[in-house]
């Protein structure tokens, strides 16, 4: 049945926008004139799976080039996911049908984007799809990891637990990189608004102050005339500098970056970079270990977790280490062996892995090591701050002070000018 977004005018003359099912624009027309809803406008929602194939040819045709340019809107409300699907988990924990869960759910949705995929799900699911295909066909709002849980849970028949331990997988994913994040912010404030002073002292104060001194005759000092320079380059040229960055960007992010080899080596780099490197590195190995220890719990093999977590790392170097490690076991090896022997992991999740394999306890010790190395990223997170902010100070008093130190020249001279006069 497809979703449909409409926007209309009820009775007493308000504006009413927001999704309906229905089998024909003709039924939710109808629904709607019912419930006291004059349509004015009714399209079928992105989120509807049911498009025949001519319609999603063109849906898929008209978004293209945003595709291209991944700037296709996100769905709305899925930073609530671990709240909905928490909601879910207890609802089925009570008995309750998968199908009347899911309505009781829609009901409490706040997000018209993640409605209308709850109720496309419940659609499928009261056809007699099974609930993780469903969820299969909505893969902007639920990824592989999220999908083949719910699969496994099907099969072992506890399907709340699994949820259940998504949502706390999520909430745990979101701690981390808000962690992350915070290491980046402070200093990209910092650089923000230190750029912008430096952008309008460089064009607004310098080049007044370099014409009254250049209308006395005064012989500029060096550091003024580097900065006057640097000044008229910039007034000049700043649009084109801009632009030239900005294509550059499309470049680098989808024509290089889109090659195997380029997006191994950069991903490599940032492993090694100073400061971020490390802290880069913890945050994979504690998704790593998490996701782990998650699809394992929920009764998903081995090998099929491998490629799973390959697909959430977010690092083709380490999604290749992780293919070799799949590789091997195939091969017969077990997992902690070439884990320790990619040079990219850590040697302590090497022996922890080995640890939980021989004692038949892989899932904890996954736990232990997640556990470690979110302590270790919040310790990380505090010493690359302690690092950068200083840099940064450092970094925008030198500039600002050159700036200063040249338009300051000029006025010196002509004060001691006067004075020998």
């Amino acid at each position: 049945m497809p979703i449909y977004e409409y926007k209309g005018l009820t009775h007493d003359g308000q504006a009413k926008d927001g999704i309906i099912d229905a089998d024909t624009p003709r039924a939710a027309r109808a629904r709607l004139r019912e419930q006291g809803i004059l349509v004015t406008d009714l399209v079928v929602s992105d989120v509807s799976s049911g498009l025949d194939a001519d319609q999603e040819a063109a849906r898929k045709a008209q978004g293209g080039l945003r595709r291209i340019f991944s700037i296709e809107r996100r769905i709305q409300g899925a930073k609530s996911l671990p709240v909905y699907t928490r909601q879910l988990a207890t609802l089925l924990r009570s008995g309750i049908p998968l199908a009347q869960a899911l309505g009781a759910l829609i009901e409490q949705v706040e997000h018209k984007d993640m409605e209308g995929v709850l109720r496309d799900v419940r659609e499928q699911v009261v056809r007699g799809t099974s609930f993780g295909d469903a969820l299969a066909m909505h893969p902007k709002l639920f990824d592989d990891l999220f999908v083949n849980m719910v699969k496994a849970g099907e099969i072992s028949g506890n399907v709340d637990e699994v949820l259940g331990r998504l949502a706390d997988y999520r909430v745990r994913q979101q701690r981390i990189a808000s962690r992350v994040k915070t290491a980046l912010i402070y200093p990209m404030i910092m650089l923000t608004v230190g750029a912008a002073v430096v952008i309008f002292l460089v064009n607004v104060v310098v080049p007044k102050l370099v014409t009254i001194a250049k209308s006395r005759g005064q012989q500029l000092p060096w550091m003024t005339q580097l900065l006057d320079s640097t000044s008229n380059f910039l007034r000049h040229n700043l649009t084109w500098m801009l632009l030239v960055i900005f294509l550059a960007w499309i470049l680098w992010r989808y024509v290089f970056l889109v090659r195997p080899g380029v997006r191994l080596w950069w991903d490599g780099s940032k492993l090694k970079l100073p400061v971020l490197g490390q802290l880069f590195k913890k945050q994979i190995v504690s998704r790593f270990a998490v996701t782990m220890s998650t699809l394992l719990r929920s009764g998903v093999t081995v090998l099929e977790c491998l490629g799973i977590v390959k697909s959430v790392l977010n690092n083709k170097l380490m999604e290749k280490v992780i293919e070799e490690v799949r590789t091997r076991i195939l091969e017969g090896a077990d997992i902690a062996t070439p884990l320790k022997r990619s040079g990219v992991f850590p040697p302590v999740v090497g022996y922890m892995v080995a640890v939980g394999e021989q004692t038949g306890q892989l899932e904890e010790m996954l736990d232990r090591v997640a556990d470690a190395y979110e302590e270790e990223i919040e310790a990380s997170t505090t010493r690359a701050l302690a690092v950068l902010e200083p840099a940064m100070i450092v970094l925008l008093a030198f500039v600002v002070g050159f700036i200063v130190i040249s338009v300051m020249l000029p006025i010196l001279q002509t004060s001691t000018s006067i004075r020998r006069g």
